[in-house]
């Protein structure tokens, strides 16, 4: 059985765990909301992408880890054209050697106005 991290982002309203662990893999999925109160926030591609990756820090800090631990990255964008936005502000969080990245481009998200979501898998220790 998984455990779930408390990473101090408010939990989803939905029947989701936000941040898992086994042994030292953590798989973390985050969206561009505000960690205390729960709202996404609006804006442009690298205000949400920004906001995403905060949070993605946050759970791999709360379970002990570092972005440097983080083995691979599935991104979903609902415009391919906010690519470019989003690799400028990844490269704030990463550097090279870059993990694992799939970047996939999807109709639409559940919360209206949200332009991307990221799934991370990490392996700490």
């Amino acid at each position: 059985m998984f455990e779930v991290v408390d990473t101090g982002i408010i939990p989803s309203k939905g029947p989701v765990s936000g941040t898992v662990r086994k042994g030292g893999l953590l798989i973390t999925a985050q969206v561009p909301k505000d960690p205390v109160t729960g709202a996404i926030l609006q804006g442009d591609i690298e205000l949400q992408t920004r906001r995403t990756l905060e949070n993605l820090k946050m759970a791999v800090t709360a379970a002990g880890g570092t972005l440097a631990d983080v083995m691979l990255v599935q991104a979903y964008l609902v415009e391919a054209s906010d690519s470019a936005g989003m690799n400028r502000v990844y490269r704030e969080f990463f550097q090279e050697p870059f993990p694992c990245r799939a970047t996939v481009v999807v109709k639409e998200l559940l919360s209206p106005g949200m332009r991307l979501e990221m799934i991370a898998t990490v392996q700490i220790g």
